[in-house]
């Protein structure tokens, strides 16, 4: 299970995580770096100032604070996308959450790792931690395989060239196992990861259609493997589904301009 190091800074922590959130989900205010990160506004100004004198971000005329020239990669459409399916999956991610007392999260697919843009932490005390913002391979996490599911062979093959890993080639998976543990999640519509990236911990991820045929996310839930079994995968699932059902309702209905959040209505 991957833990915090035990020399953690805080403020460090702080600052590597509003750099994500910035270059994940696009511009952030004082109020609301606050907010996510439960410290005061005054803290929060401190950390954005910084990343900014850095290059990591910049302040805008609205005074909201948006990536930099360091961290400005991809395009300003996928961060607003990304940060549109948190805010449709938040609340879903807190019901799913409540119901099967585990942890869940949203995964979207970035190259050939999935990176977490959301997540609620479950209050058992063993428990899987809070992974937002955090990348691994996409073939090592259930949401990972459900989008490696929806590509065709060739994408695949693209993908986990030798060329791509010819100087990490210890990182390039065995691409004939993989294809067959995917066949087996396009047929049943699942991933179930099993300590693929980190021990102790077993990953149920199924996908999130958001106005398009292909999944281009994923709802999942972490928990440890001592409670996992096949009654736990069962009621999981069904959890999933609904979740899963709520998200892309909202993000359409955000898409739409009338979103409500609808997970507590």
């Amino acid at each position: 299970m991957k833990n915090p190091p035990s020399y953690a800074i805080a403020s460090v922590d702080h600052a590597l995580r509003l750099a994500v959130m910035l270059q994940v989900e696009g511009p952030l205010g004082v109020s609301e770096a606050a907010e996510r990160l439960g410290v005061a506004r005054s803290t929060a100004h401190r950390l954005l100032s910084m990343l900014a004198y850095r290059d990591f971000a910049v302040q805008r005329p609205d005074r909201r604070y948006a990536v930099g020239p360091v961290l400005a990669v991809g395009h300003s459409s996928d961060r607003s996308r990304t940060a549109r399916l948190r805010a449709a999956a938040m609340p879903w991610l807190t019901a799913l959450m409540e119901e099967v007392q585990e942890s869940a999260n949203v995964q979207v697919l970035a190259g050939e790792h999935c990176r977490f843009v959301g997540a609620v932490e479950c209050r058992q005390a063993l428990r899987v931690g809070d992974r937002e913002g955090m990348a691994f391979p996409a073939y090592k996490v259930s949401g990972g395989k459900v989008l490696l599911a929806a590509m065709s062979a060739a994408e695949l093959t693209a993908l986990y060239s030798p060329e791509r890993f010819a100087d990490r080639p210890d990182e390039l998976p065995n691409v004939a196992s993989l294809r067959q543990e995917l066949a087996w999640v396009r047929r049943r519509g699942y991933a179930i990861n099993i300590e693929g990236a980190e021990k102790g911990v077993v990953g149920i991820g199924r996908p999130l259609r958001l106005g398009t045929d292909r999944p281009d996310a994923a709802v999942c839930v972490s928990l440890p493997t001592v409670r996992f079994d096949d009654e736990r995968v069962r009621t999981i699932l069904g959890a999933l589904a609904r979740a899963a059902a709520g998200i892309e309702a909202d993000f359409a209905a955000q898409s739409a301009g009338d979103f409500i959040g609808t997970a507590d209505a």
